[in-house]
């Protein structure tokens, strides 16, 4: 297997070559880049790899940018400090999405997935058919309850979830509050990342239904939300900040 890593890391880099040497001593690495135009040029000017594992942030961007410069159709790993950018790695023929810190059973794992979907698929198939499975992740609507009455929900109506007294309520826009049968964790896995965070350990908000951020004390920010009343304070912690920006702006 010839294999190439992206990482701007360069104690990260060493250490993926250490676990795939574990792994199998036979595996090639083929070359290593930090950067998005060291990749791009590497791929336009020598033959693809068998797999491509790639780090999502780079110092020069997020490296799904590559995608958009290099007309390339093998299958990639991603490693990433977040989990944020699951659906969209997976829409890059990603057959796997590993969370740094990268642990020697997790990069086993994937390589293990990669040398069995190669023996039943060619690329071609593979982008075909992984985006679609990866779309069916994500929960399109809710059955949310008030009093006896039961009712469905589209997740592009929901404003936030909110955990009170052991109870998950779903708001939607128009401030509408409905009790719904999950915890706030696995909400997390039902939701996509694009369109829901977490900000603490009560609010899961969605990007539709927020207004407006502002400053608050103690290098925190406060935000105002569809269907939130005036005196709900939905405030990111402090070491929650920089996560949030970066969900935001993506």
């Amino acid at each position: 297997m010839k294999l190439i890593i992206v990482e701007d890391e360069q104690l990260a880099t060493e250490r993926l070559k250490t676990m795939l040497r574990k792994y199998d001593p036979a595996i090639e690495v083929i070359a290593c880049m930090e950067s998005i135009e060291d990749t791009v040029q590497y791929l336009k000017a020598h033959s693809h790899p068998d797999l491509l594992l790639l780090d999502i942030h780079l110092s020069d961007g997020h490296s799904f940018e590559i995608f958009k410069q290099v007309n390339y159709s093998g299958p990639v790993v991603f490693t990433t400090a977040y989990d944020i950018y699951a659906l969209e790695a997976f829409k890059m023929l990603s057959i796997d999405y590993i969370l740094k810190p990268v642990t020697q059973d997790a990069l086993a794992a994937a390589l293990n997935k990669f040398k069995s979907l190669s023996l039943s698929f060619n690329a071609a198939q593979l982008r075909s058919q992984l985006p679609s499975i990866q779309e069916q992740r994500y929960k399109k609507r809710f059955l949310g309850k008030i009093g006896q009455r039961l009712f469905f929900i589209d997740t592009n109506e929901i404003a936030f979830f909110q955990a009170e007294n052991k109870i998950v309520y779903l708001i939607d826009k128009s401030g509408t509050r409905y009790i719904v049968e999950h915890t706030m964790e696995k909400l997390e896995d039902q939701l996509d990342p694009r369109q829901f965070f977490r900000l603490n350990r009560k609010f899961i908000v969605s990007i539709q239904a927020i207004q407006q951020v502002k400053p608050y004390f103690n290098s925190r920010l406060k935000l105002s939300v569809l269907g939130a009343p005036q005196q709900e304070e939905m405030v990111i912690s402090r070491d929650r900040v920089a996560e949030f920006r970066q969900w935001a702006e993506y």
